[in-house]
């Protein structure tokens, strides 16, 4: 579960958001993304980013208010 702080949206906080996402997603799909990578001959930072922002609209978030 991710936790926002409404009040620290800035374009520091977002792009903690999508390093954390990124890291995720490397952990957890690195190796299938990389031998899809080999088998189709694709960009592994594109095929990151992608997974990453796909990631990031996955979680759930709770929001205190």
């Amino acid at each position: 579960m991710v936790y926002l702080n409404f009040t620290d949206l800035s374009e520091e906080a977002q792009n903690r958001l999508l390093e954390l996402s990124k890291k995720d997603v490397e952990r957890k799909f690195g190796d299938s993304i990389r031998k899809y990578i080999r088998e189709n001959y694709t960009c592994f930072e594109t095929m990151i980013e992608e997974e990453t922002l796909r990631n990031l609209y996955s979680h759930t978030f709770k929001f205190s208010i």
